[in-house]
């Protein structure tokens, strides 16, 4: 019977680390760490140790560290989360793969609470009071690559981060700068979500993310008034929603050629200086919605790629039967599969059916009453 129960808990196990956010941005659990290691065989491997030697009780050698007290250490990750902590346990197990710290009340994290723990591949320390990081923190943590430090009291993002790190999430801290060099010797960082900090454009130092080939960042809910301009150019998803954005000027996205998707909404937005778009000729998704916007952004029609738009919650009042589409056959290499414009002071019936030519169904457009 042992085993059979034994099997039924790793099964029950497996179902929980399958069950992960699709967005970089948003966790939804701990276990958000387990699908890269997963993919590479390395937590399979460890469960099928774990069935395989579940009917004989494991003698532990004398040096072996116990798991923490009131914690939960299962193949190789150590739950410590909503334990009311206020410093980092002690005698956490060398081979941790996993560690929760999330949704406690620890304050400072000092030189020597990760010591020894070079396999540590993810650690979650959201949701505490941490306000002071010691320099020399993470430098026992080699192969760390995911890194969710949010919901605390940061003013600064920690020094010393380790070169292995691929994503940090940072979002809802106290970060006012970002000083340059921040994120130095940071090849392998792929994602940086540092959201809901009080930053503004002028907080970011010149050279502030010199080195990063990210794919994605995202900088909403902060206090910027413009586009930053020296954001890495390697972007493919950037948002900027939920900030005080009060135009997109010509140069602004000069510099981001290899967008796929631009977060711009609720902003202040009442322009777009023609030829902005141009600039991003692999765009896939633009989100201008609940901004200040009265006419349909100029260069839309040029883009061969931009397959969603949303604009619904501006003031816009007319569309014109070029604003989306190009007037020759073959220019759009993808139709477009998503146009909002509801809540807009247009009339549906105003506009012509032929502005909607390249598009690739007509429940795909949008339009819905004006109720401001």
């Amino acid at each position: 019977m042992l085993p059979h129960c034994s099997l039924l808990l790793l099964l029950c196990v497996a179902r929980l680390l399958s069950t992960t956010s699709a967005l970089p941005f948003e966790q939804k659990g701990f276990w958000d760490f387990a699908m890269d290691s997963m993919d590479s065989g390395g937590l399979m491997t460890m469960m099928r140790d774990e069935e395989e030697g579940s009917a004989v009780e494991e003698i532990l050698p004398p040096d072996t560290s116990m798991c923490p007290f009131g914690c939960h250490c299962r193949l190789r990750v150590v739950q410590c989360s909503d334990l009311g902590l206020t410093e980092v346990p002690q005698n956490i197990p060398r081979d941790t793969k996993f560690l929760d710290l999330q949704n406690n009340y620890i304050t400072e994290l000092k030189e020597n609470d990760f010591k020894g723990l070079t396999n540590l591949y993810g650690l979650s320390l959201r949701n505490n009071l941490i306000s002071k990081v010691h320099p020399r923190t993470f430098v026992p943590l080699k192969h760390m690559q995911k890194l969710y430090f949010s919901k605390n009291l940061l003013t600064a993002v920690p020094k010393n981060l380790p070169a292995s790190l691929v994503e940090i999430r940072i979002h809802e801290n106290r970060i006012k700068k970002v000083a340059a060099g921040a994120f130095a010797g940071l090849a392998n960082m792929n994602c940086i979500e540092m959201g809901a900090n009080p930053i503004q454009n002028s907080g970011f130092e010149p050279g502030a993310f010199k080195g990063l080939k990210l794919n994605y960042l995202r900088i909403s809910e902060a206090k910027l008034t413009g586009v930053p301009k020296d954001l890495p150019d390697s972007l493919h998803e950037l948002h900027l929603d939920h900030n005080q954005i009060q135009a997109v000027e010509l140069e602004d996205l000069s510099r981001y050629k290899n967008l796929f998707r631009l977060g711009l909404g609720y902003n202040h937005i009442r322009n777009i200086e023609n030829g902005s778009l141009s600039f991003l000729p692999r765009l896939r998704e633009l989100h201008l919605d609940n901004n200040r916007l009265t006419h349909v952004p100029k260069g839309l029609p040029d883009m061969k790629y931009l397959h969603v738009v949303y604009l619904h919650s501006n003031n816009i009042a007319q569309v014109g039967m070029d604003d989306f589409c190009p007037r020759g056959f073959g220019m759009k290499r993808t139709f477009y599969n998503g146009i909002s414009l509801f809540d807009n002071p247009v009339n549906y019936w105003e506009v012509q059916p032929a502005t909607f030519r390249c598009v690739s169904d007509r429940l795909a457009v949008q339009f819905g009453n004006y109720k401001k």
